[in-house]
């Protein structure tokens, strides 16, 4: 059975457009609702993490060394780390885990 690509990619474009209409031509005033508001602020990070989660598990020809890794990141960030070194610390911890993995 062949799918038609190019409905997938309007509906695809439909969704898109309305996700960022319609909020504008509905929502005139100010929230003023702590959840709504608190909500709608973390909506842009929740995505980031959603999608970047299984990537680090899965970028690794071990998931174990990707879970460590991601360990390793979420540790260094939390000391305050900058991003070069959290990226190197996780690189290094993969490379090793790796090492010892296979």
């Amino acid at each position: 059975m062949q799918h038609n690509v190019y409905i997938y990619i309007l509906i695809a474009s439909i969704v898109a457009t309305l996700i960022r209409v319609l909020p504008t031509t509905l929502i005139r005033k100010q929230i003023k609702n702590r959840f709504i508001k608190s909500f709608l602020y973390y909506v842009p990070y929740v995505t980031l993490a959603v999608m970047t989660f299984p990537a680090i598990i899965n970028a690794t020809s071990s998931k174990i060394a990707g879970i460590i890794a991601l360990c390793v990141g979420v540790v260094a960030a939390w000391f305050d780390f900058g991003l070069f070194r959290v990226a190197i610390a996780c690189c290094v911890v993969t490379y090793i885990a790796e090492l010892f993995l296979i």
